[in-house]
């Protein structure tokens, strides 16, 4: 198996995406954050004492996803056309999905996942005085469109 990020002599290096022609991409990525049942309560009462979280957390991913390249040093810099981020109240979590598109070189996996992580991180933010346990789990990629690889969706999704 060959990493396309590591050269032939080991060293990291950026994939040279220059040739590539732009086509339309998309990527969704999804992952939760599980918490205690008063939260859950909080959250669907919108009695958290921070405010509205879901809302910081879907504008918190969407910001996440453009900076996608400041956070990961061999991404690239690409333009993210769209970037919708949903967050859904389950019985003991709060499920995030971002799904991002883009009509560029290379695709937005990267930048689906840091929406979903980050969206994640406000959530635990928002949470963490009513609830310090509350955790992250789970963010994967669960579908992808586009490129030369073509579409590709989780097996198990």
């Amino acid at each position: 198996m060959r990493f396309t990020h590591v050269d032939d002599a080991g060293h990291a290096r950026m994939v040279d995406v220059t040739a590539k022609q732009p086509t339309v991409r998309e990527a969704v990525a999804r992952g939760e954050v599980r918490c205690s049942e008063a939260v859950m309560a909080a959250l669907r009462e919108g009695s958290v004492p921070k405010g509205d979280v879901l809302a910081i957390a879907r504008v918190a991913g969407i910001a996440a996803a453009k900076r996608t390249p400041e956070l990961l040093p061999l991404a690239h810099t690409i333009g993210v056309h769209g970037a919708v981020v949903d967050l859904e109240l389950a019985a003991d979590r709060v499920v995030i999905t971002a799904t991002v598109r883009t009509a560029d070189r290379t695709g937005v996996e990267m930048e689906a996942m840091t929406a979903v992580s980050v969206a994640a991180l406000a959530v635990v933010d928002m949470v963490k005085g009513v609830d310090r346990s509350a955790e992250i789990t789970a963010v994967r990629v669960i579908a992808k469109s586009g490129g030369r690889s073509g579409d590709w969706r989780r097996p198990d999704e």
